[in-house]
């Protein structure tokens, strides 16, 4: 679950983390309102779930608060990355002398979390391991002790010869892995870290993603999803039981098991294709499951054809079967759709489907291929 920036601004507030004050805004009068209060130069941010909202324009200076005014008027008319921004940030501006990154993120293949720090801050990190990968500094943190003094000093040292700012950073260091743990975090990121022309070492922005499986020991947490910030897809998935990620391509895929899942994804890649989501249905034989999937994937308008992958274990393929044509009569599809069946049933849901003029393969290659060359070249399923 993402937060947004003045969620994980107070949580990190609460650990002890220096963050200069700031105040949501959800009209221009508010933004002026509030830049008032604050006197001189703010920044107004855009509140929403998506990277880039510098390049964007969702993060503009305002030197008076009739110009916080005009800014944040057009910043709230903004969609980033398909997302419409519906509050901003208003924070005083702050002199800054240097930028620093510092995050942390669970690392599977380690199986543990993992400190990154950078003196090369205020850009994507991404784009820093990519071209000056010597800058970044990787630390894995042993759970049983937590992060050490010498560990977040070494790190701080990394950031900063100043040893009063290498300090005041490894403080912050130990405060972000607090506030890491107890939230249940799966990723924590100050980005920018900045040292003050006097000297100060101040958190300017905050990103916290928390892991929906830690949403129920933390309903705390889990109140301040927003769901309006959220793709309307994944929110729909969500509250089906649906496990959905939307990708770019134009395959759609509706597949039961996430390894199987996984799988449909890489083949479609290999025969030349894009998948459009990740969409496991799990093991129910619900076929409402399967309504909620197609009404999902063919809301998204990149999606020139549509796959079923099923491999009936748990799974009954004819439940499968049933919910194809309960939802396609519901819903008349406008793009070709491939389906393949296997396992539980196979037989009963191979007549379901030939009974409604549907046609499928127990062939999962074949069945990929077709996928893939009807979204790439248009035309019908056989």
């Amino acid at each position: 679950m993402n937060i947004h920036e003045y969620q994980a601004k107070e949580i990190f507030r609460a650990a002890g983390i220096p963050i200069p004050p700031g105040e949501v805004a959800t009209t221009p009068a508010e933004a002026e309102a509030i830049a008032k209060k604050f006197g001189g130069t703010v920044v107004v941010k855009a509140q929403v779930h998506a990277g880039g909202r510098g390049k964007a324009g969702g993060v503009k200076l305002a030197k008076t608060p009739e110009e916080a005014r005009s800014v944040a008027d057009k910043i709230l008319k903004l969609h980033i990355k398909d997302l419409p921004v519906q509050k901003v940030l208003v924070t005083p501006a702050a002199d800054i002398a240097s930028e620093a990154y510092v995050g942390i993120i669970v690392d599977r293949a380690r199986k543990k979390a993992v400190f990154m720090v950078s003196p090369a801050g205020g850009i994507d990190i991404e784009e820093v391991a990519a071209k000056t990968p010597e800058k970044i500094m990787y630390h894995p943190v042993d759970a049983r002790y937590g992060l050490m003094d010498f560990e977040a000093q070494q790190m701080g040292f990394f950031l900063y010869k100043d040893a009063k700012q290498a300090r005041a950073a490894a403080s912050i260091m130990k405060q972000l892995y607090q506030a890491f743990v107890k939230s249940g975090a799966s990723l924590a990121e100050i980005n920018p870290l900045v040292v003050t022309p006097k000297g100060e070492v101040l958190a300017l922005d905050a990103k916290m993603v928390v892991d929906d499986n830690e949403l129920d020991r933390h309903p705390e947490i889990a109140k301040l999803r927003d769901e309006s910030a959220e793709a309307p897809s994944e929110v729909q998935a969500r509250n089906a039981n649906l496990t959905f990620i939307k990708l770019d391509g134009n395959v759609g895929c509706v597949v039961n098991g996430a390894g199987l899942a996984m799988a449909t994804m890489d083949l479609v890649k290999y025969y030349g294709g894009e998948p459009a989501n990740f969409l496991d249905i799990g093991g129910s034989s619900n076929p409402e499951k399967v309504v909620n999937a197609l009404k999902i994937i063919t809301a998204d308008p990149n999606v020139k054809a549509i796959l079923f992958n099923i491999f009936g274990g748990i799974t009954r393929t004819d439940d499968v079967a049933n919910g194809i044509v309960t939802a396609t009569k519901q819903n008349p599809l406008k793009v070709p759709i491939v389906i393949r069946l296997t396992g539980t049933n196979e037989e009963i849901a191979m007549k379901i489907l030939q009974d409604n003029g549907f046609s499928a393969s127990s062939d999962m290659d074949e069945a990929v291929k077709k996928a893939v060359e009807l979204a790439t070249k248009g035309g019908k399923a056989a």
